[in-house]
């Protein structure tokens, strides 16, 4: 996932919990939409403390950076700001600099000793203490310079959180952890075993961010369609998001992070039938031919998916579904990478991303044989991606002349009398945009909009109708 850089943080809405006189913190978020959550708790903690937040790093009494280590490009990212921060510490223009999260978790060791003028080091379930790690840090305290807690017997609690996504939509995290064993993949390592948030956890937090004015509901976890197994002893994704369609003031509630496995023809129903939950999808695929599928140990095959899909089609109108996929697996032959391909022709799916194979120390992956080189694997991915904006280029140009409703983020910065939205069909920071022209509209206004030109992947559009 791309970083969130701290200008991100500075954008955001202005932190309603004063601090106490404490000293002044910055903060800088990294990786996916589950380590925002994880940001948004941190910065609560903080302001409930006395420390007072300020928008850039420059002058702060401590940063904190919450790292992501899921693949070597990310953690590349995390350490170059890590480095930057420690630059500005030594030279008198940041106090003390505290690194939390996923590299931190992974990579303990090292940070200690390749990057030792770092003060604290708090790992992912060590986020609670958040506040005595700065205090430390701050008082210059050396005796103890890690915090890092065993994966908690059940979810940790995102209530509180001093957000930094704009104040009408948030990430709502349903559990923490994976329980897959995906040879490519690090994060069982960093997040532990899947763990289930309670229902009625979910449906609280839900209603907290509801009444701090979120109107857009994100779902994330690890592996959504695996909620419940652990506490329930089923899966119960499509019992929590019939409960939360319910809730009163949300308007769109959107699924991210749904695994194929264990996805139901319950699961299906719901996302046909729910008013609140918008037909979008985010689905992680990887691959589609069933040789490389049982090297990443996917637990699933071409003709379940097939049929998965299918069914999601023929069930839910107009759905739109996003997927990833990785190219260059180790052993990936010119035949499955071509079967790939034209499965990408062929599905149509609405929005898409493709990554390189990244060699992850310690994964059962590195193991394989088979590992293609770097042009190799970029080379296919380069293949993938053109055939999937053509895809895509066609699904934005199907919507001209279409009237859908939309949400606005913002004002446009470069047109007047224009603002920035989004469709059903877009995921914020990920998806693609819609630009719409309009009167006196604000950041979280619904307003139908009728399509009137696609340019490449984003849209335009003017208002139909007044928003609500």
């Amino acid at each position: 996932m791309a970083a969130r850089p701290l200008t991100l943080i500075a954008n955001a809405p202005a932190p309603t919990v004063a601090g106490g006189g404490k000293g002044t913190y910055a903060f800088i978020s990294l990786g996916c939409p589950k380590n925002t959550v994880d940001s948004e708790r941190m910065l609560g903690k903080l302001a409930q403390d006395g420390y007072t937040f300020q928008p850039g790093a420059d002058g702060a009494d401590v940063v904190v950076v919450n790292t992501c280590g899921f693949i070597e490009p990310a953690r590349l990212e995390s350490l170059g700001v890590i480095r930057e921060m420690l630059a500005l510490k030594s030279s008198g223009r940041v106090g003390s600099v505290v690194v939390a999260g996923c590299l931190a978790e992974r990579n303990r060791e090292m940070l200690l000793e390749e990057v030792p003028g770092i003060d604290q080091i708090v790992g992912v379930f060590g986020r609670e203490e958040i506040s005595a790690a700065v205090d430390r840090a701050t008082r210059h305290i050396e005796e103890q310079r890690s915090v890092f807690r065993p994966v908690p017997v059940r979810a940790l609690e995102d209530t509180a959180r001093l957000r930094i996504t704009p104040r009408h939509y948030a990430y709502l995290k349903i559990s923490e952890g994976c329980d897959r064993v995906c040879t490519y993949c690090a994060i069982p390592k960093m997040r532990g075993k899947h763990v289930t948030k309670a229902m009625e956890e979910v449906l609280a937090e839900a209603r907290e961010l509801v009444a701090d004015g979120v109107r857009e509901l994100i779902i994330v976890a690890q592996d959504a369609t695996y909620y419940g197994m652990d506490l329930y002893g089923r899966a119960r994704l499509a019992e929590l998001l019939t409960e939360l369609n319910k809730v009163d003031g949300l308007q769109w509630i959107r699924l991210l992070y749904a695994y194929p496995e264990h996805f139901g023809d319950d699961l299906i129903e719901v996302l046909a039938t729910s008013d609140r939950i918008v037909p979008y999808l985010d689905m992680p695929l990887q691959h589609i031919n069933d040789s490389v599928l049982k090297r990443m140990v996917r637990r699933v095959d071409r003709d379940k998916t097939v049929d998965l899909l299918d069914k999601l089609r023929d069930r839910v109108p107009g759905l739109a579904i996003r997927t990833t996929f990785i190219s260059g697996f180790p052993g990936e032959t010119q035949a499955e990478h071509d079967e790939l391909k034209q499965f990408l022709k062929d599905a149509r799916f609405e929005r898409c991303g493709v990554f390189p194979y990244s060699f992850e120390p310690n994964t059962p992956a590195a193991k394989l044989d088979g590992h293609l080189p770097e042009e190799v694997k970029l080379a296919r991915r380069d293949e993938l991606m053109a055939v999937q904006q053509q895809v895509a280029f066609d699904f934005a140009q199907s919507m001209v002349g279409d009237e859908t409703p939309v949400i606005i983020d913002a004002a446009d910065p470069e047109f007047a009398g224009h603002y920035r939205g989004r469709t059903y069909a877009d995921s914020p920071e990920i998806d693609c945009l819609i630009r719409v022209k309009g009167k006196n509209l604000r950041s979280g206004d619904f307003v139908k909009v009728k399509v009137t030109a696609a340019d490449g992947y984003d849209l335009a559009g003017k208002t139909v109708g007044k928003a609500w």
